[in-house]
């Protein structure tokens, strides 16, 4: 008799996604589209009040300890800088093309990060031994704090690409690790069994089960790790590479470019919001997608 083992699946609940409960009184009815012009909307009214709030504290903070204007600049002075000023085109030319340094520094980074995380955690669900060996490894590194990490990395590694790839990544591995770990070993145990009750080898198991569950802690620690690699690569690119926004920030703190500062802080801010929330809109139908495969 031949057992088709993707009925038997057919009936784990990892097939069926849970309702997102911010839908509210979407029906069964309502199109795959409206539901996803709704997460959308959602997502972009929430960058828009995070990015307001960040402004009014913004204001706030320096109106309330009556800061210094020559050196404080606040969000209309930031606004005037890139839009409104003689030199507005000009300044927002030099921010821009050191914001695309950064994004590209980050972006590596991320990536080489995420997928040494994924094959880190692929080991150590695999094999106690390795889980017994890297994770107190990896702990002691996380304690660390990165800003006093990067002197000795770009001393052994240079100041070039490969340093920025490798600061940018530590902050996109340590969480993609921890949550990659716990989503693998997430699916409940009913599956495993059902599983190897039909014969379904190690890498079937991984694909069919273990992959679809930590999708979710896959992207819980995207959303900390895509802003993490941008303050990441901005950190290395201060220190040590003399490219990108960060950069730009030292050289404008040492001239007393006080508006170039603090815009380049306000746009380096505004983006990783923003990033943030493209991984959530992305989330969604990514996992529903996996997981109905």
């Amino acid at each position: 008799m031949t057992i088709d083992l993707a009925d038997a699946l057919s009936g784990l609940d990892t097939a069926t996604p849970s309702r997102d409960p911010l839908d509210g009184g979407s029906g069964e009815g309502d199109s795959r589209a409206h539901r996803a012009a709704r997460r959308t909307l959602r997502i972009v009214l929430a960058s828009l009040l995070t990015i307001a709030v960040t402004l009014g504290v913004w204001q706030g903070f320096i109106s309330l300890f009556h800061l210094n204007p020559y050196f404080a600049k606040g969000p209309g002075d930031v606004f005037d800088f890139l839009f409104r000023g003689p030199e507005a085109g000009a300044n927002r030319h030099l921010i821009l093309s050191n914001l695309g340094v950064t994004l590209f520094d980050a972006m590596l980074g991320y990536v080489a990060g995420t997928v040494a995380a994924i094959g880190v955690s692929l080991a150590i669900v695999m094999s106690r031994s390795v889980e017994q060996s890297v994770m107190p490894v990896a702990i002691t590194l996380r304690a660390v704090p990165l800003v006093a990490m990067t002197p000795v990395l770009v001393l052994i590694f240079g100041r070039g690409l490969l340093s920025v790839t490798i600061i940018a990544g530590l902050v996109s591995f340590f969480p993609t690790l921890v949550n990659m770990v716990f989503g693998l070993r997430s699916a409940p145990v009913h599956a495993f069994d059902l599983m190897r009750a039909y014969g379904a080898s190690d890498a079937t198991i991984l694909r069919k089960i273990q992959f679809p569950y930590c999708l979710t802690a896959l992207f819980a620690s995207a959303k900390i790790a895509v802003p993490g690699s941008i303050v990441g690569a901005t950190l290395a690119e201060w220190l040590a590479t003399g490219n990108g926004l960060g950069n730009l920030m030292l050289v404008s703190s040492s001239d007393s470019q006080w508006n170039t500062l603090w815009a380049s802080v306000a746009v380096i801010t505004i983006t990783s919001v923003l990033m943030y929330n493209v991984v959530a809109l992305v989330e969604r139908p990514v996992v529903e997608r996996f997981r109905a495969a």
